[in-house]
């Protein structure tokens, strides 16, 4: 099997854009001749993660996109058993119409099963429902050495939980066997509630009378946190309108608009995206009726805007994604707001969302508190220093930075943010002794290290 050059290839975020190789196998057989093939590799899904941890310039990614057959669907449970290579997108498509959903999804449907395990996936029900690998039943996982372990959390839970957000370092994820949720309808019920400030925003969410299944917000990041508060449910029949009940599982096609080139660095600053934030904010602060939506628009708005990434010129952004625990949140999150403001860094995007139970994938994300993401436009290294002086906030708060989004982590930093990563790096060394499995992130901080 002959990898195949790639110049420059990146994370959704465009940076870094790193020189490697890659090779994209046909058929499930071949992964295993994949993971032998070169002193080093990682799986690579849709290329969603943001920063480098799909990239390796030290050897081989495997891409697995044509990896993604349905193998097996029990209609009573729920239970699908699929390659890792099936996109969220192309399990929606098959099993919406069926009356199933995913139990847990991120902000879009462009990525892959095996790395919604990988990263351990948290989407706006993580207060409720937790993440991803919570749903997870089992993992076939190709080892280092080319052979196939069946791990879940009662067979092999150690390892299991190494591989839950694990960063694809323990093994190739070969298929994933996930529960799904039934819904009665391809609908949310929804509702917003504006915000003047970080505080108000805060107190919505944790307020009982506006919980919901899920819940998000969006933030303002330069009027000092003012936002609007998103809640959610799947919509039985009897709440969608009489019009609609007829097919109530069935949707029109989504239109689906694309940036076509890069857009001129600096058309995003403070002019521009607060003008943009005032529009936003008065749009969506005045829905404050229940009203009905279809699920993409609620989970996917992002999906609708192919390329989005162009917004932000050919240097790419990185985004900042921190988690703060629930003492400390207040606080931490006033103060990353204040160092955007001094900074005067712009970000297009900002998203807030509550946390709910620690998963327990020793480097998997959440915690319970508050999670705050940002875009943060690549400018020489201003981007950089910025991320850097957001991780020491975080730090000094309790928090750590998801590693599926991360592109300047510092390795002491990283250790620091994650203690279990100590006995991680155990595991990851017995299913791993040769550190075949590693990545330009893996690289980056110094994983695994003395």
């Amino acid at each position: 099997m002959q990898p195949t050059r790639i110049d420059k290839l990146s994370g959704w975020g465009q940076y870094p854009r790193l020189e490697t190789r890659a090779v994209r196998p046909e058929r499930y057989a071949l992964l295993a001749d994949a993971c032998q093939a070169e002193r080093s590799c990682i799986a690579r899904g849709q290329g969603r993660a943001y920063g480098d941890a799909a990239l390796n310039t030290d050897g081989l990614v495997v891409a697995t996109e044509r990896l993604n057959r349905i193998l097996a669907f029990d209609a009573d449970s729920g239970l699908l058993r699929a390659e890792a290579g099936l996109t969220l997108a192309e399990l929606l498509e098959h099993f919406v119409p069926r009356g199933w959903f995913p139990p847990v999804t991120p902000g879009t449907r462009h990525v892959s099963l095996g790395g919604c395990v990988a990263s351990d996936v948290h989407g706006k029900n993580h207060h409720h429902d937790g993440s991803f690998s919570a749903f997870v039943d089992n993992i076939e996982l190709i080892a280092a050495d080319g052979s196939t372990r069946n791990i879940g959390p009662r067979s092999e839970p150690e390892l299991f939980h190494a591989t839950t957000g694990g960063m694809g370092l323990t093994g190739l994820i070969g298929e994933v066997a996930l529960r799904l949720r039934r819904i009665e309808t391809a609908y949310i019920q929804a509702r917003h509630r504006p915000a003047r400030d970080l505080e108000e925003l805060m107190a919505l969410f944790e307020d009982p009378e506006q919980d919901d299944d899920y819940t998000v917000a969006w933030i303002d990041c330069l009027s000092g946190g003012r936002g609007v508060f998103m809640s959610g449910h799947h919509a039985g029949v009897n709440e969608l309108p009489p019009a609609m009940r007829y097919r109530p599982l069935e949707l029109s096609p989504r239109r689906t608009l694309s940036i076509p080139f890069n857009l001129p660095g600096g058309l995003l600053n403070s002019f521009t995206v607060g003008a943009f934030n005032s529009l936003y904010y008065r749009i969506n602060a005045d829905r404050q009726d229940p009203f009905v939506t279809d699920f993409g628009s609620f989970f996917y708005p992002l999906d609708g805007l192919d390329r989005w990434y162009r917004l932000y010129g050919r240097h790419g952004f990185i985004q900042y994604q921190c988690v703060l625990p629930e003492a400390y949140a207040a606080s931490g999150l006033r103060r990353l707001l204040d160092v955007l403001q001094d900074r005067r860094q712009a970000p297009f995007l900002a998203v807030l969302k509550r946390m709910g139970s620690a998963a327990a994938g020793h480097l998997s994300f959440p915690q319970p508190g508050y999670t705050l993401a940002v875009d943060l436009p690549v400018a020489g290294v201003r981007a950089q220093r910025l991320a850097t002086e957001l991780d020491a906030v975080t730090l000094d708060h309790g928090g750590r930075v998801y590693l599926a989004k991360d592109a300047c982590l510092e390795p002491e930093t990283f250790r620091r943010m994650y203690p279990q990563y100590i006995q991680w790096r155990e595991i990851k060394r017995a299913i791993d002794p040769d550190n075949r499995f590693r990545s330009a992130l893996a690289q980056r901080l110094g994983i695994p290290h003395e």
